[in-house]
């Protein structure tokens, strides 16, 4: 018994993208990266399709109220090089945090995206601001829990 199964493939002109709000406050950085990817890449829709670009816009606000468990405050590094000999720098999680921590929050989302053409185009998709206020309130994002709401 033969059955002919269709695989869908989203067509640009189907595909609907929203703004959605993550809070930071109070979430674990992997956590909260992990679910910021799956929404960037549209796994939480049922119009995924892995080529190609299905998700959402992702506002993340609050980043610097972040939190990471154990010692990662001083022990978690991150590189970057200059391209010259010499050139690689290193910074700790806590001194990051103080400096930047819209960059944290980038670098954890940017680490769960495909390394291709797909996933610096998925990149353009997040926006990272420190306090609570963002300049995306014409787009009419939509709040997703946080913990409070979730207890």
């Amino acid at each position: 018994m033969r059955r002919d199964y269709k695989t869908y493939y989203a067509k640009p002109s189907e595909i609907e993208r929203n703004w959605v709000i993550l809070d930071a406050e109070g979430e674990i950085l992997g956590r909260l990266a992990a679910k910021a990817a799956s929404i960037i890449r549209g796994k939480n829709k049922p119009s995924y399709t892995p080529s190609m670009d299905t998700g959402d816009f992702v506002v993340v606000i609050n980043a610097e109220k972040i939190r990471v468990t154990g010692k990662k405050e001083e022990q978690k590094k991150y590189y970057r090089h200059s391209g010259y000999p010499g050139g690689l720098k290193e910074e700790s999680y806590g001194a990051l945090m103080k400096r930047s921590p819209e960059k944290v929050i980038f670098e954890a989302v940017k680490g769960m995206l495909p390394k291709n053409r797909l996933g610096r185009a998925l990149r353009t998709k997040l926006k990272v601001y420190k306090g609570s206020e963002h300049p995306h309130a014409a787009q009419q994002p939509v709040q997703l829990y946080s913990k409070e709401e979730a207890k």
